[in-house]
């Protein structure tokens, strides 16, 4: 039953992937595709990490995974901020890239 609920789970984190796929090449704007960019490495990684828990699980591998999810949902915002923040600061403007 948790191996179905997995593979359910990890399923819908590919669906997300594939919808901001498909959002990266909606945008044109730089600003929009960093923001759908860190949507895609946010949702779909905590829902394939849940999905990979439920699969194995709960054990010290799971608790190992939920240790790597905390420190990713900590990081992909900062990674995020940091690459927006540094085209703003080169001088890269809302509308120059379209």
């Amino acid at each position: 039953m948790l191996i179905t609920i997995g593979y359910i789970i990890i399923s819908i984190g590919l669906i997300f992937m594939l919808i901001g796929f498909i959002g990266l090449f909606k945008y044109k704007n730089f600003y929009s595709r960093v923001l759908v960019s860190s949507v895609i490495d946010t949702a779909s990684f905590i829902t394939i990490t849940i999905g990979i828990i439920f699969i194995k699980g709960f054990s010290f591998f799971s608790l190992k995974t939920v240790l790597i999810l905390l420190l990713m949902l900590f990081l992909n915002p900062l990674a995020t901020h940091t690459i927006a923040r540094g085209a703003y600061t080169s001088g890269l403007r809302i509308g120059d890239d379209d």
